[in-house]
């Protein structure tokens, strides 16, 4: 009896499995910390070991791109078929710092398979998302017969995600030509659970500054000329005070122009999710919920937009009490940014408003970071259905749908290339990125091998459509 393509897939994956396993604990040995300047050439050494890699998969080009900071990896193979469309995939080769003495219960650097779980640094965030892609092209070679993929497939795989991505943009603007495609595929993200699969529509932007405020030359005292001089700390207060309304908006105005609002269909999908809002707020180590009034906690944190305080400060600090008029106060603030919303007309807007919201008398300064746009891809886009086609065949059941509350540097392939992001990724809540004993659940590891094997035929194939949105 001959297999069918999926059972093909299957019996490719499983035969490789180990030797799979084994390259990868190769690479996650590698102790890529780009935040650490110790590590730089770790760094180094692990973009050349994944441009060895690929290589050996079979792709004809796989070169390191020099950046002002850590390298990147770009690799690409064409395909035999004149017609078919390009695809990039995205990830990221750095980790966080770790050490055993944060907690790991072994040496982070030093992967361990514990039953069905891969522990180590990068399992999961990202080296581990990055990998399946190898031995996915090769299941979906063997299993089509093909040559070349069915896709043009290419792979931009930059070692300073870790490190807020700072020389990024510049690399995909600098090698645009090289990097050009019809989609964005992310693997640096993740599913709601185990038993729910779920594929990601989207990503908030965001939007950071800092305001302060300026009232006497120098701090003055209060018996002196309090009540009579305006205080940058009261001000600031008062500035905070204004940035919500009663419902929990945002009350700068402009704020909400132009944003894409959630359809019916989208908030209907995401009431199927099975979220817990008590087990949420343990995890949050927060008392109760809040946000802006009409929305759920779900559509708060992946769907609108966001202003949040991050620190405020001004005058004495110290223990006791010292009597004085601050000459100087100052809020951070930051903004997630949905999609409609730009960083550069929301500086715009919060410059604005406070000029508007200052009084006379105090000086202010507003100064914005660089900041990253959302990106969404809309439910019905036929490339994200080819997504959600491939990974209902591998985990065989329904794909729900998320989103994220973050940013990155998708965004930044979205707006470059003007093509859509797409995102796919395996890693769960469970997988502790960022902490000790990071893991990847192997078993979800290995559908998303089985899922990239689908999905380069099921893009080419219904392709066409795609294009034309």
């Amino acid at each position: 009896m001959s297999e069918t393509p999926d059972s093909a897939v299957r019996t490719y994956i499983e035969n490789h499995r180990a030797a799979f396993l084994d390259d990868l604990a190769e690479w996650l040995r590698i102790p890529s910390v780009s935040a650490q300047p110790d590590h730089a050439g770790d760094v180094r050494r692990s973009a050349e070991w994944l441009a060895a890699r690929l290589k050996e998969t079979g792709f004809p080009t796989a070169e390191v791109w020099e950046t002002a900071g850590a390298p990147a990896v770009f690799a690409e193979w064409p395909s035999d078929d004149p017609q078919a469309p390009t695809v990039l995939v995205y990830g990221h080769h750095d980790v966080q710092p770790a050490a055993r003495e944060d907690g790991w219960h072994t040496d982070p650097f030093e992967p361990v398979v514990q039953g069905n779980r891969l522990h180590a640094r990068g399992a999961a965030d990202d080296k581990g998302q990055v990998f399946f892609h190898t031995l996915g092209v090769r299941a979906h070679l063997a299993a089509t017969g093909r040559t070349t993929p069915a896709v043009n497939l290419k792979l931009l795989v930059e070692g300073e995600e870790e490190s807020g991505s700072p020389h990024f943009r510049e690399l995909v603007e600098a090698h645009k030509d090289r990097v050009a495609a019809d989609a964005v595929i992310v693997s640096d993200t993740g599913m709601w659970s185990e038993d729910t699969p779920t594929v990601c529509t989207g990503m908030r932007g965001l939007a950071e500054c800092e305001i302060e405020l300026h009232g006497p030359d120098q701090d003055i005292h209060s018996g002196s000329f309090g009540g009579a001089v305006p205080n940058p700390a009261t001000e600031v207060a008062r500035l905070v005070a204004a940035l919500h309304d009663e419902h929990a908006r945002v009350a700068i105005p402009g704020f909400y122009e132009g944003i894409t609002e959630l359809t019916d269909a989208e908030r209907a999908l995401f009431a199927e999710l099975p979220f817990d809002e008590e087990r949420w707020l343990r995890t949050a180590k927060s008392h109760g919920a809040h946000g802006e009034a009409g929305y759920t906690t779900l559509e708060r944190i992946w769907a609108r937009p966001t202003a949040e305080v991050n620190g405020i400060g001004g005058g004495y600090q110290g223990a006791g009490s010292k009597t004085i008029i601050p000459s100087s106060a100052l809020v951070k603030l930051s903004f997630r940014l949905v999609a409609g919303q730009d960083p550069d007309r929301l500086e715009e807007a919060v410059r604005a408003w406070a000029a508007a919201t200052v009084p006379a008398g105090i000086r202010h300064t507003v100064t914005f970071s660089p900041g990253t746009r959302p990106c969404l891809t809309p439910l019905d886009h036929p490339a994200l259905q080819s997504v959600v086609r491939a990974m209902g065949r591998a985990f065989e059941q329904p794909i729900l749908f998320t989103r994220e509350g973050g940013s990155g540097p998708a965004a930044d392939l979205q707006d470059v290339l003007a093509a859509p992001v797409l995102f796919l990724g395996i890693s769960v809540p469970s997988d502790g990125w960022h902490a000790p004993n990071e893991k990847v659940e192997i078993d979800l590891l290995l559908k998303g091998v089985e899922t990239t094997a689908y999905l380069w035929g099921d893009l080419a194939e219904n392709w066409r459509d795609a294009r034309a949105r």
